[in-house]
């Protein structure tokens, strides 16, 4: 009795085990599919190369006209799922990214194709001015 106990914790354990490796390691553009995913300094090169067409939203939470864009963001993730990743970049959070692209307004959108930053969008503005913008860039 005492055996099988044993063999069946271990099989919890390594089922467990699994399962947080799986959290893991999993790729940014799988964990978040149709929703902008979190960017950081640490994950912004990986997530930029890791897609044909990335649009990362630089912003921070005491910017107004950043909250107003949010939600158009996170429309246009789930309506382009799988088309274009969107991403969201805190820049009073990571200052190393903000630097390196000399963000000095926000909102700022950055988009990356094949890894290369092709646009640059500055500023809140509704989305039926937006869109137009960030699908030009697909092929």
């Amino acid at each position: 009795m005492k055996e099988e106990n044993d063999e069946d914790l271990e099989e919890i354990r390594r089922a467990k085990l699994e399962e947080m490796m799986h959290r893991v390691v999993r790729k940014p553009e799988k964990t978040a599919l149709g929703k902008p995913v979190e960017v950081a300094d640490a994950t912004f090169k990986e997530i930029t190369q890791s897609h044909p067409l990335v649009v990362i939203d630089c912003w921070a939470p005491w910017c107004a006209p950043c909250r107003m864009v949010a939600p158009i963001i996170e429309e246009m993730a789930r309506d382009y799922a799988g088309r274009i990743l969107f991403g969201k970049l805190n820049v009073d959070e990571n200052p190393d990214v903000a630097m390196q692209h000399q963000i000095m307004s926000i909102p700022t959108l950055l988009v990356f194709k094949k890894g290369q930053l092709v646009d640059r969008i500055v500023g809140a503005m509704p989305r039926q001015t937006l869109e137009p913008k960030i699908a030009s860039h697909l092929e």
